[in-house]
């Protein structure tokens, strides 16, 4: 039988947590009140000492210039895709083109970076992600006129651009080495 993990003799409380679950607390019940405050930091402790939380190991880089490009470009592509969007919704055409969904491989394996990408594709209108597949690192999105081969590939181009800017405003060194080497080949690589 394998030896049980010991467990620290003090467990550390999360003030952040706390607070976040005693705000939590306070909502459910309908407001800010002494009582409420008072039962929801003592809830929150309580949750925090019986169901303790694993460490969490959390390779976030800020870089400020990454993050003002992220930010950018994915004001600039909301505002296209919303002029785009609008503009084919009043335009009246009642032909219909066909639709499909693709896979597209991320270049990044971790949890963050796919978390970061998934977000940024489906905060566009216009595009809708449809499932992320963490073991693989594989985002599948729903495009319209999937009858234009083109089209299907300039929405590829545009996730790896989205992961590029993602990796370069929140990613470690070495993701942004993974990145840069695959961006001459447009293609993610294993």
């Amino acid at each position: 039988m394998p030896p049980v993990p010991r467990t620290p003799r003090g467990r550390r409380l999360d003030v952040p947590l706390i607070a976040w679950l005693t705000v939590i607390w306070m909502l459910l019940w309908s407001g800010p009140t002494w009582g409420n405050l008072v039962s929801g930091v003592f809830v929150s402790v309580a949750l925090c000492l019986v169901f303790p939380l694993p460490p969490v190991e959390l390779d976030l880089r800020l870089r400020p210039v990454g993050i003002l490009r992220l930010a950018g470009y994915l004001l600039y592509d909301m505002v296209s895709s919303s002029i785009t969007v609008t503009l084919r919704s009043l335009s009246g055409s009642r032909r219909l083109r066909p639709a499909a969904v693709i896979a597209v491989p991320l270049r990044c394996r971790t949890d963050l970076m796919i978390a970061a990408t998934a977000v940024s594709v489906s905060c566009v209108p216009g595009g809708a992600l449809v499932e992320v597949n963490g073991a693989t690192a594989t985002l599948f999105l729903h495009v319209s006129e999937a009858d234009d081969p083109g089209r299907v590939e300039r929405t590829r181009r545009d996730v790896w651009r989205l992961e590029a800017l993602a990796v370069r405003a929140f990613g470690t060194r070495a993701e942004i080495d993974r990145v840069g080497a695959n961006l001459a080949r447009e293609e993610p690589g294993s």
